[in-house]
């Protein structure tokens, strides 16, 4: 009976991993709050080539290290036209710390240049299949389509940036800039579990 239980828990598991997107999928557009009031749509950004989606919040632990990684990375792509949305997936019901006005604070304070928006219906996340904070979906405009082209990590060291050996994300933007088709198309995605 016990391996029958055991079985029917690894369905679940590979059921839930099931969900979200998968590299190809055209990931449809959301309307969401931004720490400064004003509501943020991919469509907002025309000339845009694609996006960093990037599932974060503001006080695990992976998360707080690659806040200076996200506004470099931001810094870096947004003139090449791959902008970050950053996007706050927990429940500030469950995690106190994630509640809009402590989002704001975040943002002054780590001094983001990218919108922070507010997933308070928690269906964004959902709908990409984010589990962990940080969680990144790379995006690529494609006839009027944004197509998921990478999704995982930033890189390989998500506690040090100064160990990182491997810039996962920075490399596919870099290969989509070349017109290149992204070489590492998925890596796992390291951090705190998104509170539901």
């Amino acid at each position: 009976m016990n391996e029958n239980i055991e079985a029917n828990n690894t369905k679940t598991v590979s059921e839930n991993a099931a969900v979200g997107y998968k590299i190809g999928d055209e990931a449809t557009d959301f309307k969401l709050k931004d720490v400064t009031g004003k509501m943020v749509s991919l469509s907002d950004y025309k000339d845009a080539k694609g996006f960093i989606v990037i599932f974060t919040c503001n006080t695990c632990p992976f998360a707080v290290a690659s806040e200076e990684r996200i506004v470099a990375l931001d810094n870096e792509f947004k003139p090449k036209g791959y902008p970050v949305i950053a996007i706050n997936p927990n429940n500030p019901i469950v995690q106190e710390d994630d509640t809009y006005e402590l989002m704001q604070a975040k943002a002054k304070e780590a001094g983001f240049t990218f919108p922070y928006l507010f997933d308070d219906s928690q269906t964004v996340y959902a709908k990409y299949g984010a589990t962990k904070t940080p969680h990144v979906y790379l995006l690529q405009k494609e006839d009027g389509k944004n197509i998921v082209k990478y999704i995982g990590a930033i890189d390989d060291n998500v506690k040090n940036a100064a160990a990182v050996k491997d810039r996962f994300l920075a490399n596919a933007v870099n290969e989509l800039l070349e017109g290149k088709e992204v070489s590492v198309k998925e890596t796992k995605a390291i951090g705190c579990s998104v509170k539901q």
